[in-house]
């Protein structure tokens, strides 16, 4: 089977970091392409840089550019260590690339527009596990992928790992 490109949605929460372990362990295999999808909810412009990929989002930033604390800022991003750690793990463990891809917007909308252009073979996101009123209330990014992406949506619960 050729390169697959398997998404992780990720805003560096603990659900979310949850969903990568999950995904570097039982999904990544050598010769696939991971890639980190993080979304930016504000429009803040604060390099000049942003405006320039504000539609469509960043380029795909390698995995050495996204560790580099000074890069990452440029895209409006802070991965933490353990993030990082999780990424090159996965990177140096499993022969998968990995990259990073920013959008500024709204998570919900711009996550699914990712798995079209990118496109992604399959996503892998966290779940805060909500109550039903908050979830009534808030809208849940994972519920609102699960329901409109075109590809396999796999959630993973905090609490499963």
């Amino acid at each position: 089977m050729g390169e697959r490109n398997v998404g992780v949605a990720m805003d560096f929460s603990a659900c979310s970091k949850a969903a990568l372990r999950w995904a570097s362990i039982n999904l990544a295999r050598a010769g696939d392409r991971l890639v980190l999808l993080h979304v930016n909810p504000s429009y803040q412009i604060e390099h000049g840089v942003v405006h320039l990929w504000e539609q469509d989002g960043s380029p795909l930033i390698p995995l050495y550019e996204f560790s580099d604390p000074l890069i990452a800022k440029r895209y409006g991003v802070t991965p933490d260590n353990e993030t990082l750690d999780i990424l090159a793990q996965v990177a140096n463990q499993r022969q998968v690339e990995v990259v990073a891809k920013v959008y500024w917007g709204d998570p919900m909308k711009k996550i699914c527009e990712g798995i079209e252009k990118i496109p992604l073979h399959c996503l892998v996101v966290g779940s805060r596990g909500l109550s039903k009123v908050k979830r009534a209330l808030l809208g849940s990014v994972s519920s609102y992928v699960v329901n409109h992406a075109t590809c396999p949506v796999t959630v993973v619960k905090e609490s499963a790992f």
